[in-house]
């Protein structure tokens, strides 16, 4: 199974990008021994549409061409569920590469948010709260927790449990 995130925008050369840079990186590294051959990341130009609608429509429409037909695509958008803990998503992603899904593709909107159609499609929408979170801070974390979900597949030390069995992340 492939690998992707998509996001609209580009990352500025600094902090931000090298740590999702980092995480990329480290996802690709594990995924490899968990037959998932790399992690890949794709930034979409930012819409210069007038209205903000139509700027939503043609980056989801970029976004939804990324999934190819039986993949699997997750979306993070404010409306999405925030209550899933990080080894419910490593379940999730282990049933999916098992199923022999063609590709995992993590959409994360632009500025103005992701199109409803990039919603409707989705199997899976999440939400980082209800705090509004920069993109570039989105897309940090959205690596991070799908680096989390491999090493937690992978049996790596990397994720730990708090004292009742839950996630101290």
């Amino acid at each position: 199974m492939r690998l992707l995130v998509a996001a609209v925008g580009r990352l500025k050369a600094g902090p931000e990008r090298d740590l999702a840079a980092r995480y990329r990186d480290r996802a690709g590294q594990i995924g490899r021994g968990l037959g998932l051959p790399a992690c890949d990341m794709v930034e979409i130009p930012e819409s210069r549409a007038r209205r903000a609608p139509d700027r939503c429509a043609e980056e989801g429409g970029q976004l939804l061409a990324l999934c190819p037909a039986g993949g699997i695509l997750v979306a993070y958008d404010e409306r999405g569920r925030a209550d899933l803990p990080s080894e419910r998503l490593a379940e999730r992603v282990g049933a999916w590469r098992d199923s022999g899904k063609p590709a995992l593709v993590v959409a994360i909107g632009g500025a103005d948010g992701l199109d409803p159609g990039v919603r409707d499609r989705a199997d899976l929408v999440l939400s980082f709260g209800a705090a509004t979170l920069p993109h570039g801070l989105v897309r940090i974390v959205a690596l991070e927790q799908l680096y989390r979900s491999l090493t937690i597949l992978a049996g790596h030390p990397y994720h730990r449990g708090g004292p009742d069995g839950q996630s101290a992340a």
